[in-house]
């Protein structure tokens, strides 16, 4: 692996990160408020970046070890950075909690330590929901977008960031995919926005929940989350474009040009609709019978709700802690679902736990005919032996670092139960913490070392683990080298 092409790259993002940190300073001059934070944040990222780069050589064709280097360092980077912000304005009290906002608000992760989100500065909030916008679709993906030099190592950054048990690259050339997806992701934005628009919202509000839904962070300006606006038409325009946003982009760019049936046509999206749609039923009849007393009611939150957390958004419009033990688990066990790969949504992936089905299914079968030769099919595809048992693999490693993540939590003193909660929200990319945290609370309270814990989670769980554990294997280092060549 060669560390200066890798150190070069970083520069690079570093440098595009710190020019994006200057786009909030329009609303900091809207509002009346002090620039200072953002403004002197973005030059000190950019001067890093300047003076990263002079001292680099230029990357060219990157390897798959420079790849998952590259995507690790890049994000832990702009987690860093991007904390400034927060620091410098006095919105986090100290670095671990400046960085462990920043790593929530990149990984889309949405777990915040703001006790009173309402008396933030415009500006800060603004940055701060923007954080889940560059992360949710890939602030590499992004740079490969827009910055064509990075082209020639294109497809390891590519593999190495996007989320799903295949990146799939459906044009010829990665930066043309990468500008695609983009192009899908920033059109559905500007759709929202301008309905949050007709519907009341202020623009900053407006633009703000939309970073955050089509980023399914949650990041709200409003200390109830959605549930502060009581609008009906608010709540149905984000619960649609939370399920877009958990949906694979690669099928909306095939429906927006001519093919709508890749949609319906597609197993995965079928299990993520069907799914969604009888865990609100069963929701809605439990809150109808137990919580509500009335079944629109129910229909409404019940509803809200399920697509909030499937997706892991976790936007809220009610007290969920207070919903009956049943409500509460169905939606604990969607939060480890997550939503459709090659989504912004976090956790497992729809596609996964529908493999793990089949798989299961077949290994029954089996029993019956130990001799027959079972394919696994997913829609029309057969699927290879090497990618269930990456399906497989996967599942292992996400269950044993759950387990292991909620041991460390318990060492430093926390409960059981909180401590589950706080793993899987941040493994998961989740946000706030079902039962004992409740919807409206916040990681404040954590040690130092808990929050910086669990920032790690949130990294693992948004590179979904395989790109960072590579890191540690012991032939991982070997030939480390710092020239270009």
């Amino acid at each position: 692996m060669r560390v200066g092409p890798v150190a070069n790259i970083m520069a690079t993002l570093l440098i595009f990160l710190g020019v994006l940190m200057f786009i909030p300073l329009i609303f900091s001059f809207f509002y009346g408020e002090d620039p200072g934070p953002l403004l002197w944040s973005g030059v000190i990222t950019i001067l890093f970046g300047l003076t990263l780069r002079f001292f680099t050589p230029p990357a060219k064709d990157l390897n798959s070890r420079e790849g998952f280097a590259v995507a690790a360092a890049g994000w832990l980077l702009a987690a860093a950075f991007g904390s400034l912000p927060f620091l410098f304005a006095g919105t986090a009290p100290t670095p671990v909690d400046a960085f462990f906002e920043s790593m929530s608000g990149f990984t889309t992760t949405g777990a915040t330590i703001l006790a009173d989100i309402e008396a933030q500065a415009k500006g800060i909030l603004f940055w701060r929901s923007f954080t889940h916008y560059l992360g949710g679709m890939g602030i590499i993906v992004l740079s490969l977008a827009i910055l064509p030099h990075l082209a020639s190592g294109g497809l390891q950054l590519f593999r190495a960031e996007v989320p799903g048990p295949t990146a799939e690259r459906f044009l010829p050339r990665v930066a043309d995919t990468a500008r695609t997806l983009w192009f899908v992701y920033g059109g559905l934005s500007l759709l929202q926005t301008l309905l949050l628009l007709l519907g009341g919202m202020s623009l900053f509000d407006a633009l703000t929940h939309t970073f955050a839904t089509m980023g399914t962070g949650g990041y709200s300006t409003r200390n109830l989350s959605v549930g502060a606006f009581a609008s009906l038409y608010i709540e149905v325009v984000i619960l649609l474009f939370m399920f877009l946003a958990g949906a694979n982009f690669s099928l909306h760019y095939r429906a927006l040009t001519g093919k709508p049936r890749a949609l319906w046509g597609n197993a995965e999206f079928r299990f993520y609709t069907l799914g969604l749609v009888v865990a609100t039923l069963l929701i809605t009849i439990n809150l109808w019978r137990s919580h509500y007393g009335s079944i629109l009611t129910s229909l409404r939150h019940g509803g809200f709700q399920v697509v909030s957390i499937a997706t892991t958004t976790s936007f809220v419009t009610a007290d969920i802690s207070r919903w009956p033990p049943f409500s509460q688990g169905l939606l604990l066990f969607l939060e480890f679902v997550g939503g459709c790969a090659g989504s912004t949504a976090g956790a497992l992936k729809q596609i996964r736990v529908l493999v793990l089905f089949k798989y299961g299914y077949r290994e029954i079968r089996r029993l019956l005919h130990p001799r027959a030769v079972i394919p696994l099919r997913l829609g029309n595809k057969v699927l290879p032996e090497r990618v269930i048992a990456g399906i497989v693999g996967f599942l292992f490693l996400y269950i044993g670092i759950f387990l292991l993540g909620s041991l460390v939590l318990m060492w430093f003193g926390v409960e059981l139960p909180l401590a589950l909660t706080a793993v899987a929200t941040s493994l998961g990319n989740a946000g706030p913490g079902l039962h004992i945290m409740g919807p409206y609370e916040n990681f404040l309270a954590f040690s130092p070392g808990v929050k910086l814990f669990l920032s790690l989670l949130m990294l693992l769980g948004r590179l979904e683990i395989f790109t960072l554990l590579v890191l540690l294997l012991p032939d991982y280092l070997r030939g480390v080298r710092f020239s270009s060549k």
